[in-house]
């Protein structure tokens, strides 16, 4: 093709394609290698009513991905690098949605309309009583049979210039699961340039109900499926817990943690003291599986924990606006479930660490308020940053 002839393809694509004659290297750009942060939307199945759910990968410019269905809008997949830069996804899932479809402790999921346990399923609110599905032995958990993590979000990329985020929004009717009100509920999932996963929650109500949102992702910093995680060292900002009855309802005592195998407040392998035969507390939960009270939290951005792998190096720093974090460690996984490639998913092979209002909460008027009422907003955000040293 002449000059002539590539010239009446038009003055866009003359622009595209340049002049005939090249341009002095001096004036020519050259193609960017600087990597960019994205999001792409892939199909990962149907509902049992056909309606498609969607998976979302995001990628940041350092590489780091994270895998969000819009199914239980939970965090399917995160990939960061240890010490050598290595990439491990470090949460417990599956491949694929029917993983999702069949009985698995909440992975990666949203959890709610309250996260956590309410006693013998039933409250009081402005009088009145509620009655929940009762699904954890005597208690309501997660929101009772069909809680947030079953439910297919609408979700819509609400990306910046560096920061690919998600957005998910969901509409819980009036009484549904036996909680008043219909509720609007919206979780923003960002992956920054900083390889943080933060988590913004949003939700608004027509009338006076609870509310308790977190995530219930299963961290291995290892690789899920790689091991235990009773090597993991952790810390925790609390010098209190909220111990808990032998169905592992609150008793409403806030509890020193000194001087029990609770005190994380310094770096401790989490395998250290988790099978102390002597405490109560350990035999209720089978390990831990209890709620600790944040030191300071007065609602603004403060870290709660930070866990690190030594063999990988791979680092996680928890930051919250919430009075409390949930510290389970997988005490209930026995090696049943098979995940991604196939792993078994065996005792104690991930652990959790749910920001969250204390459980029980609707029950002990002694504890942070969980009552959302309209033309109020709910908000709360959690940071998981990673690092590796």
């Amino acid at each position: 093709m002449n000059c002539d002839r590539r010239q009446m393809i038009g003055t866009l694509a003359a622009l595209t394609l340049g002049a005939c004659s090249p341009k002095p290297s001096s004036e020519t750009a050259p193609a960017s290698t600087t990597p960019t942060a994205t999001m792409k939307k892939d199909l990962f199945g149907k509902m049992p009513d056909g309606s498609p759910v969607d998976l979302y990968t995001l990628t940041n410019a350092n590489g780091v991905t994270a895998s969000i269905t819009t199914y239980g809008a939970r965090v399917t997949s995160l990939k960061v690098p240890d010490k050598k830069g290595t990439m491990a996804d470090v949460v417990l899932g599956f491949d694929n949605l029917d993983g999702y479809f069949a009985e698995n402790p909440y992975f990666g999921a949203v959890v709610g309309r309250y996260g956590n346990r309410i006693a013998k399923g039933r409250f009081t609110l402005d009088g009145k009583t509620y009655k929940l599905a009762v699904n954890n032995g005597v208690n309501s958990l997660h929101g009772g049979i069909k809680g947030f993590d079953k439910v297919n979000w609408t979700g819509a990329d609400v990306s910046t210039k560096d920061t690919p985020s998600l957005e998910l929004r969901s509409l819980s009717k009036d009484m549904e699961e036996g909680y008043p009100g219909a509720l609007t509920s919206i979780v923003t999932y960002s992956l920054t340039p900083q390889n943080e996963l933060k988590i913004d929650y949003k939700a608004t109500t027509n009338m006076d109900t609870v509310l308790n949102l977190t995530n219930h992702s299963y961290w291995n910093l290892a690789g899920a499926g790689d091991g235990d995680i009773l090597g993991h060292q952790l810390t925790l900002v609390a010098s209190k817990f909220t111990p808990v009855d032998s169905t592992l309802i609150p008793t409403g005592q806030l509890k020193d943690v000194e001087g029990t195998p609770f005190d994380f407040r310094k770096a401790t392998a989490i395998g250290e003291r988790i099978d102390d035969k002597k405490d109560e507390q350990i035999k209720f939960g089978g390990g831990y599986d209890h709620n600790f009270v944040i030191d300071g939290a007065d609602g603004s951005l403060k870290r709660c924990a930070l866990v690190t792998d030594p063999t990988s190096g791979r680092t996680m720093e928890v930051l919250t606006t919430q009075p409390g974090v949930q510290f389970y460690t997988g005490n209930f996984l026995d090696g049943k479930i098979k995940g991604k490639g196939g792993k078994v998913y065996g005792h104690r092979s991930a652990l959790c660490l749910e920001t969250q209002h204390f459980p029980d909460s609707p029950n002990k008027p002694e504890f942070p308020t969980v009552v959302l009422k309209p033309g109020e907003e709910y908000k709360q955000v959690t940071v998981y940053k990673f690092t590796a040293v």
